[in-house]
């Protein structure tokens, strides 16, 4: 398909802009192609000018920010809803009942890839942007010509489609809200790596887990009876039409140089390897590749060391059963120093407030309403 005639003279509203340089991404991308564009964002120009700023130079891009507008969503070729947009937007039902499609980055992306591209999508609530930048970095090692997307910080997914071309591999991390896109595009990956699944976002589910969970199915919903799906340690196996695989850490030679800490990473290590294999990588490509692999920022990422004290950074870790996989890879003994805290997601936290109590001397605690509900269960 010509991406450039498919964006151009297109009626297109974006709703969500951020500042992680995503969604500007693609705005930047849709505009250079042509479109017809409007951007909205519940945040106001001040907070969102290092995005806006990146916009000003496109005459076919309005800016309607602050808020929505119900106008907006009338009259347009689609919508590219950005992640994390309410599952009740009133904007989102007004396209519908306007009959104007609804696309999201990666799912689109997906759709225009030339069909020689082999796809691998990674989801799961904990591990999968450990297991994409694996995945990512043994398929370089193998001498593949790899790009990497979906939900990773700074890397917006559609301009990828100026550079991909047939032959080559595409690596997407995908959150339960990318995944949204996927099924109303009826699509999965080639290759689909299923982590685990653990309670996360009640509070955007509205205490629904099961919307979350059949959100992430859509990594494999679609596939076809070519396609693999590799399923974690954790995870049971389920109904796919594809070639399912189970991923065991039990399987990872015991000789590899591993410089991933923690049960939880061998895990992660265990799915890459997996998907790998399918994939016609050597094992010495895929040893090689977990041998060099240091992890990914903000992952448990050892940052140094001062007066014998090391200090690792592991801001991902949002939900308790992530800190709790942090705190057993680090606690071997009860002198962890733990600086936490946050908004609550509606999440249990008793298992947590064991955990600290066993492994942890001292908490230092962060504002937000989530850390109230931490301290209150500490100091019980």
């Amino acid at each position: 398909m010509d991406y450039k005639n498919y964006f151009k003279d297109k009626k297109i509203t974006q709703i969500g802009l951020g500042l992680l340089g995503r969604g500007v991404g693609d705005a930047v991308f849709m505009a250079e192609c042509g479109a017809n564009l409007i951007v909205t964002d519940i945040k106001n120009e001040e907070e969102l000018i290092s995005s806006v700023e990146k916009l000003k130079a496109f005459p076919n891009v309005t800016l309607h920010l602050g808020g929505h507008n119900l106008d907006d969503f009338k009259n347009r070729d689609f919508i590219l809803k950005g992640a994390g947009i309410a599952l009740d937007s009133i904007y989102i039902e007004e396209a519908k009942k306007n009959k104007i499609p609804i696309e999201m980055d990666a799912s689109l992306f997906v759709k225009l890839l030339p069909e020689g591209v082999t796809t691998v999508g990674i989801t799961g609530t904990r591990g999968k942007s450990t297991v994409t930048h694996l995945v990512y970095n043994i398929l370089k090692i193998a001498g593949k010509n790899v790009f990497i997307g979906g939900n990773v910080r700074d890397t917006a997914t559609l301009p990828l489609i100026n550079i991909v071309k047939d032959g080559d591999y595409v690596v997407l991390e995908l959150d339960s809200w990318q995944l949204q896109g996927f099924g109303e595009s009826k699509i999965s990956p080639h290759v689909a790596v299923f982590t685990n699944i653990m309670e996360d976002h009640i509070n955007y589910y509205k205490n629904n887990p099961e919307q979350y969970f059949l959100d992430k199915t859509n990594i494999f919903k679609f596939q076809i009876e070519k396609d693999f799906l590799i399923v974690g340690d954790g995870l049971q196996n389920t109904e796919s039409k594809s070639i399912q695989i189970k991923a065991s850490s039990e399987n990872i030679p015991k000789d590899w140089r591993i410089k991933l800490l923690g049960a939880h990473n061998l895990e992660n290590i265990a799915c890459a390897i997996e998907a790998c294999r399918v994939l016609g990588i050597s094992d010495q490509d895929i040893k090689n590749g977990v041998e060099s692999f240091l992890g990914v920022e903000g992952r448990l990422q050892f940052v140094k060391e001062i007066n014998g004290i090391k200090i690792y950074n592991d801001n991902n870790a949002t939900t308790p059963d992530a800190t709790i996989a942090a705190i057993y890879a680090l606690g071997e003994d009860s002198s962890l120093i733990l600086i936490c805290g946050g908004a609550d997601k509606n999440l249990d936290l008793s298992e947590l407030v064991e955990v600290i109590n066993k492994y942890c001397k001292t908490v230092i605690m962060l504002p937000g309403s989530g850390t109230l509900k931490l301290a209150e269960q500490l100091n019980s």
